[in-house]
């Protein structure tokens, strides 16, 4: 069996005293969407960040396409193929969408008129507002946005923080579509969302975390039809 793209063994993540991320082990497969539920202060979006170099863990080992990449900075993490849409959008307020855009191909010598104009294709709002400052752009339309820079770097995988916080459920439901898109093409994607009822549903493959511990695993659908996971993070 190939090595999964992404591999992670054992990753520990501290803040001072605080242990975030307890010794987790995870494997993302080539071409999956694979989600990351569990509770505020889980250790989720650590998990994360520590992906994308901008945390460097406490130990453990992170491979991206057999490669040990634990500790790189986000420069080479981007450079490799792995990108980041961050809680909270963090996009260039004064900065126009096509010059956010641009941002996210910053790494790139070869042309991106091509990869621009699929960004639009997915996002026809961004090609209507392209001269509007990123600020000026309503919430759902900032998401659309974030999503949109991190693709300009061509990732092979995308990893996403919470993509639906603070949106309406008609756009919620639109993000995940183009999520379900995005992996069509090609993107393997890694998934943190507070809506665990969109995200299982999403994706292949789920690990539930509490307090810096992968807790329970399996495919979507099994743990929406998990009874411990219905009453926790489903309401239900």
């Amino acid at each position: 069996m190939s090595e999964s793209i992404l591999s992670i063994r054992d990753l520990k993540v501290n803040y001072g005293g605080i242990e975030a991320v307890k010794g987790i082990s995870f494997d993302v497969e080539q071409g999956e969407i694979v989600t990351l539920i569990g509770a505020n202060g889980a250790g989720k979006s650590s998990t994360l960040r520590t992906i994308a170099g901008l945390v460097k863990p406490a130990s453990g080992s992170i491979r991206f396409m057999g490669e040990e990449i634990t500790g790189r900075d986000t420069i080479a993490i981007v450079r490799r193929g792995i990108t980041l849409v961050p809680e909270g959008r963090r996009i260039f307020s004064d900065l126009t969408v096509q010059e956010n855009l641009r941002v996210g191909a910053y790494l790139r010598k070869d042309d991106i008129s091509q990869d621009l104009e699929w960004v639009y294709s997915l996002f026809p709002r961004l090609k209507e507002r392209s001269w509007q400052a990123g600020g000026t752009l309503s919430g759902g339309e900032q998401q659309m946005l974030a999503v949109g820079r991190a693709l300009m770097s061509r990732p092979k995988v995308m990893m996403m923080d919470e993509p639906s916080l603070g949106l309406a459920p008609l756009i919620v439901k639109g993000i995940f579509e183009i999520i379900r898109e995005i992996n069509r093409r090609g993107v393997t994607i890694l998934l943190i969302e507070q809506n665990a009822n969109m995200a299982l549903k999403t994706a292949d493959r789920a690990f539930v975390m509490e307090t810096g511990r992968i807790t329970l695993s399996g495919t979507g659908q099994a743990l929406l039809s998990n009874e411990a996971v219905k009453a926790a993070y489903l309401g239900t």
